[in-house]
């Protein structure tokens, strides 16, 4: 059933505002493209992705923040918290004009338990990343950094001679990938693998999401048979290109069915990961529970569907370790499934590898990370603006410019046209200067907003994914994100947001967002340069003091200064 005051949102285009300056029209906007039908899942429950994150607490407080927005001077801030406006204050104009915190308790009482206490009391609500701070751009927001894991994988199966390479192929040419959960994070999944050349086979308890991902072309098909799942990803396979299925069925009991025909020599799965949303028990559905049922029996008897919950990720989480077992490339892609199916009574659960630690952390060393736009006049040809002026300012890195042509050419845009890339340590200023100047020389129609993910090289603490096996054991230390999100409100962000959980659940993690308005003015110019300096400097310097070599070169070659570097460590992955 929909919150009382549900309503269809759809932010707005063209040149004509109705706040008081662009920088904080486009908060409303993104707000509002948070939750445009194309976008979220439940927009009618203010629910954007993952099961239960949300862009606002209630439609009354959706309302009263669009009102003080609209309202909103150049010197003043609003404050949210946990999707609820709860004061403006006189500051500056380098002070961000919205400062956000959401779902971030206490260590002792950060629980899950405790969380849907406060959210039933009307006190809370779970923000997920870019959710609850409106910087969410539908499915593509990960696809890069998906397509970059899926390629970074590849290639460590290639080097390892368990895959051959295939001349003017990705590196997923010739393997079946098999993985779960086709929602809103998770559906980047079969495009991002078909990008790399691969087979995807990809689970989902819900046709619906699985249609919603084909009709907007990051899924090829779905079919409900797995037989005919099975033996269209094995016909890709062997003719080395790049295709997706969908399959309708529980991935707690079509993973172990699949590993039994691995194990017999029926089919051969190379690599297999999950991104279902297993980082709440009561967003993952048990054995034996049909789809339609999930929430009336969730809010029935939560206790007793966690339970059910983790004994399916438990069984879930075998056939994985299992798939290792039998010779696959396997790896947690950061939903916390690990540790639901720990508590679900598999004591092996931890023995394969989080996706950071296994892939990405060579490239958070550099600062390297998600950095993404979305154009505010709605005009698709904005974005094929900057696409291409992006390409001309760097025009060295190829890998930036086959995503960028890929992207340009598969990718569906939902809600407000966006595009993502990963830029590292003194790129994204360069980024955000050249964007600003677009819009003030008229090459685009309006204004662009700049933000990233969550999931980035210096903004969070998180053990079971973004910081998962530090070279300094500093894996829970949440002093990095704070910092980040000071960085970031001192830097020039139009907003900032500080949150708890993430896409790894209540107790797991803090982190940090921001995002910055290109309105083509010298302030912003100002502000620009040093926010997106500043902001992925925080992951070099995170990881200086982590004792990576490579983030310790970074330093010094780019002049990040770091006044007490540690000593180096052996950051050879332990994998």
């Amino acid at each position: 059933m929909a919150l009382p005051g549900a309503r269809p949102v759809r932010a707005p285009r063209g040149t004509e505002i109705s706040a008081k300056s662009w920088q904080t029209e486009a908060p409303l906007r993104m707000l509002m493209n948070n939750l445009d039908p194309e976008v979220a899942e439940r927009p009618d429950d203010l629910v954007v992705y993952g099961g239960t994150g949300r862009a606002a607490r209630s439609w009354e407080a959706f309302d009263a923040i669009v009102d003080t927005l609209r309202d909103l001077e150049e010197d003043e801030t609003l404050l949210v918290q946990s999707g609820k406006p709860v004061g403006v204050f006189r500051t500056n104009k380098w002070a961000p004009r919205v400062l956000l915190a959401n779902s971030n308790l206490v260590g002792d009482w950060a629980t899950w338990p405790e969380f849907r206490k406060l959210e039933a009391e009307g006190l809370m609500m779970y923000g997920q990343m870019t959710a609850g701070s409106w910087i969410y751009i539908g499915t593509q927001g990960i696809l890069q950094g998906t397509y970059e894991t899926f390629a970074a994988a590849g290639r460590k199966l290639q080097g390892q001679g368990r895959i051959a390479p295939v001349e003017g192929k990705g590196s997923l040419a010739g393997t079946i990938t098999l993985t779960g959960g086709c929602g809103g994070m998770g559906g980047a999944q079969p495009l991002a693998v078909t990008l790399n050349d691969g087979a995807c086979l990809i689970v989902d308890v819900d046709k619906t999401r699985l249609d919603r991902r084909a009709g907007k072309r990051y899924l090829d098909e779905v079919v409900t048979d797995l037989d005919e799942a099975l033996a269209k990803v094995q016909r890709a396979k062997e003719e080395g290109r790049g295709w997706s299925v969908g399959l309708v069925g529980n991935a707690a009991e079509v993973f172990p069915e699949i590993l039994r025909r691995h194990q017999a020599g029926e089919v051969t799965i190379d690599l297999v990961t999950d991104q279902t949303s297993a980082h709440d028990p009561l967003s993952y559905l048990p054995i034996g529970y049909a789809v339609e049922e999930r929430l009336a029996r969730a809010e029935q008897d939560p206790d007793q569907f966690t339970r059910d919950a983790q004994a399916a990720m438990a069984a879930h989480v075998q056939a994985m370790v299992e798939f290792q077992d039998a010779g696959a490339e396997v790896f947690d892609y950061g939903n916390s499934i690990r540790d639901e199916a720990r508590k679900g009574g598999y004591d092996r659960a931890f023995e394969f590898p989080g996706f950071v630690p296994a892939y990405i952390r060579p490239l958070f060393c550099e600062g390297l990370g998600p950095f993404r736009w979305a154009a505010l006049s709605g005009d698709p040809e904005d974005i094929r603006v900057t696409d291409e002026a992006l390409k001309e300012l760097f025009p060295e890195n190829t890998h930036l410019h086959k995503w960028l042509d890929a992207a340009a050419e598969r990718v569906e845009f939902e809600g407000l046209p966006a595009r993502i890339c990963w830029l590292g340590y003194g790129e994204r200023h360069q980024a955000g200067l050249l964007f600003n100047r677009l819009v003030a020389e008229g090459k685009v129609k309006a204004p662009i907003v700049i933000g990233r993910d969550h999931l980035d090289s210096g903004s969070v603490a998180s053990p079971y994914r973004e910081t998962e096996a530090m070279a300094d054991g500093s894996d829970a230390i949440a002093d990095w994100p704070l910092l980040n999100a000071l960085t970031a409100t001192s830097s020039g962000a139009t907003w900032v947001s500080i949150h708890h959980g993430g896409g790894v659940g209540i107790g797991r993690s803090i982190h940090t967002g921001q995002v910055s308005v290109a309105d083509g003015t010298d302030l912003a110019a100002e502000k620009l340069e040093r926010l997106l300096t500043n902001d992925p400097g925080m992951g070099v310097i995170r990881h200086v003091d982590a004792g990576y070599q490579r983030a310790d070169e970074v330093a010094k070659e780019r002049g990040v200064r770091v006044p007490l570097a540690p000593t180096i460590r052996n950051t050879e992955t332990a994998w």
